[in-house]
């Protein structure tokens, strides 16, 4: 028997492959099937089974083009019912992948349709469970995300999730192992661990959501605590996922395509396409093509992707570093943003010889930020990280704008004329939202380099630490209505 993670960083998900005796199953892949297909390939196995633990939020799953590609069956849980064909196993049902045997659990509470899926070995033994997003380390599944308007509450699902965990999961060996959905940086849960695989004692002992002596009552409260709204695009993917797409082939083959500065052009104005510029921030800032926006390949690209660019079928065109466009295209689809267009062949150095005016964004240090404040010269600081973080420690004289909620209505505070200095974390958030409000036409931008990092060792004033994590559902909530 083989058990591989398959693990992507910047969408924070574990796929999973399992192979035993000549056959294989596939948990919950990616939208993208070539390194699967190689993997199978290599290993001279059949796909017997793909498995999905439930209709995913947060990326566009590949089993369809999986299952077209391989003939494997896709397997969901009981109450899944997709507009496509699948095997829909019942609640305890076994399925039989060579030597071994994957139980079927459902496990309702993230989504009504979650299942885990229980790995028994050659010798009959619990082995692993591979729990989508049920059970994380060191957290569980979010319950707000199948509400149903009149049906279902996140406490309803907070109360489901609660008994899939006393029932079907904690009864289990402490020496199984946990392979769960995703690791920290996924919005799908709020207390993810670093670590991406477990054991199930050890989440017994530490996962709060698990203590031997938790209520129901103290579960369904401390589970939809702190809870913000989720990305806007996990409802469209999720619909995806369960109604089917286009082919990951046709999509690619349709985005890879490079593009002469007079052909970009032409399409960005007939198509009212987006430029979404992906390559390093300090090129980004030193030019740029007019109105373009910036989230860069090397940050957290396609959650930002998804939670800034509302349309998921808004026409986009390319700025991208040399050799990467494929990979964009394919990130890109991971979240559901099929209608890329093409890339700049080039890139921003052919848009300059061609005659095309580009723009820039200042970039500073926190160093002369400090400089500025205390000389009365740095205009209004903008504080774009999220308001947890903002309340947690922030410099008094910054105001929180977060880059979460940057499509609200809130930009009627800003003045047009007016003369702004960005910061976030690191520089990678603030410089997103800078081409953002350049691109609506805010002129006066600075970008602090650095950010957070490096501005809390300067001597600016800042407001006193207090521990996020242990803010009421009411202070979160108040503090994202703030901003709203």
């Amino acid at each position: 028997m083989k058990v591989e993670q398959i693990y992507t960083g910047c969408l924070a998900h574990g796929a999973y492959y399992i192979e035993s005796a000549g056959e294989a199953v596939i948990i919950d892949p990616l939208r993208e099937t070539k390194p699967y297909l190689e993997k199978l390939n290599k290993a001279g196995v059949k796909l017997k089974y793909i498995l999905e633990t439930h209709f995913h939020a947060d990326f566009v799953s590949g089993h369809l083009d999986l299952a077209k590609a391989t003939g494997a069956t896709i397997v969901y849980g009981p109450m899944a019912q997709p507009d496509y064909d699948v095997y829909s196993a019942k609640d305890g049902e076994e399925l039989k992948v060579g030597d071994v045997t994957i139980k079927v659990l459902h496990t309702p509470g993230h989504t009504m349709e979650s299942s885990t899926f229980l790995l028994r070995d050659e010798a009959g033994k619990d082995h692993a469970i591979f729990t989508g997003d049920t059970l994380f380390l060191g957290d569980v599944g979010r319950p707000d995300l199948a509400i149903k308007q009149g049906e279902l509450t996140k406490e309803d699902l907070a109360g489901y999730l609660f008994d899939s965990l006393r029932n079907k999961i904690m009864p289990l060996a402490d020496d199984v192992t946990v392979y769960p959905g995703h690791g920290a940086g996924s919005a799908c849960g709020k207390n993810l661990s670093k670590e991406t695989v477990g054991r199930l004692g050890d989440q017994k002992q530490f996962n709060y959501a698990l203590r031997a002596n938790m209520t129901r009552e103290e579960f369904v409260r401390e589970v939809t605590a702190g809870l913000t709204p989720p990305p806007q695009y996990f409802m469209k993917n999720a619909m995806m996922n369960k109604g089917g797409y286009d082919s990951f082939d046709e999509v690619l083959a349709k985005g890879n395509h490079p593009l002469s500065p007079e052909e970009f052009e032409e399409i960005a104005n007939a198509e009212e396409a987006l430029v979404l510029d992906v390559r390093d921030r300090e090129e980004f800032s030193e030019a740029h093509i007019p109105n373009s926006i910036f989230i860069g390949i090397d940050g957290q690209f396609a959650p930002w992707v998804g939670a800034l660019i509302v349309d998921i079928k808004q026409p986009i065109l390319l700025v991208v570093p040399e050799g990467r466009s494929e990979e964009v295209v394919t990130r890109l689809s991971r979240v559901g943003y099929d209608n890329v267009l093409g890339y700049l062949e080039g890139g921003v150095k052919s848009w300059k010889e061609s005659g095309r005016e580009t723009d820039a964004i200042a970039n500073i240090n926190a160093d002369k930020l400090e400089e500025l404040v205390n000389a009365g010269k740095a205009g209004r600081i903008l504080d774009v990280r999220k308001p947890t973080e903002f309340l947690a420690e922030h410099l008094l004289a910054a105001d929180n704008f977060p880059l979460d909620y940057i499509n609200g209505e809130h930009f009627s505070a800003l003045d047009r004329k007016g003369n702004y200095y960005l910061h976030c974390g690191s520089g990678y958030r603030s410089l997103i939202a800078a081409s953002i409000l350049r691109a609506r036409g805010y002129g006066q931008l600075v970008n602090v380099r650095g950010g957070w990092n490096d501005i809390k060792e300067t001597g600016l004033e800042k407001s006193d630490y207090q521990c996020p994590t242990s803010m009421s559902q009411a202070t979160v909530d108040k503090a994202v209505e703030a901003v709203l």
